[in-house]
């Protein structure tokens, strides 16, 4: 990147943190508001590509953001917590004791009544600490051999495999 697009563009990462908001939620907006991002290998992307808008662009985000405060649309953003815990739930022990799903909860007791609404008779088999970020290495990891049926659900011979 030459030196007037670094004076003429923001990534839409340091839009999200002079708005203290998750840059999802700056997508979002974006989005509503009809602009559309550039990629961009920048300064300190290490060659990466990166989500670029015009500093004229930001401004327009940012006063979109400010409206929002306050309003119902607000408290929609989920607050994902960096630390928790990485679970492997048994979904029916009973009937089908090789079906788990596996995830990131910031809150255990939570999690499990949100999943016994659909599979009631669900029982935590294991958890250990974890950063939500680590959450997909430790589902690839974890569930290395066992059948996916949906996007954490999978199906084993053996459960005991997996909390190994």
């Amino acid at each position: 990147m030459n030196k007037t697009m670094d004076e003429n563009y923001i990534s839409v990462i340091d839009v999200a943190k002079e708005v203290g908001k998750a840059k999802q939620t700056v997508f979002k907006v974006l989005k509503r508001l009809g602009i559309e991002s550039q990629k961009m290998r920048g300064p300190d992307s290490r060659g990466q590509l990166i989500a670029y808008i015009t500093q004229e662009e930001s401004r327009l985000v940012k006063a979109e953001i400010q409206n929002m405060r306050g309003s119902e649309s607000d408290l929609s953003e989920p607050v994902i917590p960096e630390f928790g815990v990485f679970y492997v739930v048994q979904l029916e022990p009973d009937h089908d004791p090789g079906r788990f799903k596996v995830g990131f909860a910031s809150n255990m007791a939570e999690r499990l009544r949100a999943h016994r609404c659909s599979a009631p008779f669900s029982k935590v088999l294991k958890t250990w600490p974890c950063r939500s970020l680590w959450e997909k290495t430790a589902i690839d990891c974890v569930c290395n051999g066992c059948k996916r049926l949906h996007t954490e659900v999978f199906r084993v011979d053996s459960i005991d495999k997996v909390i190994s």
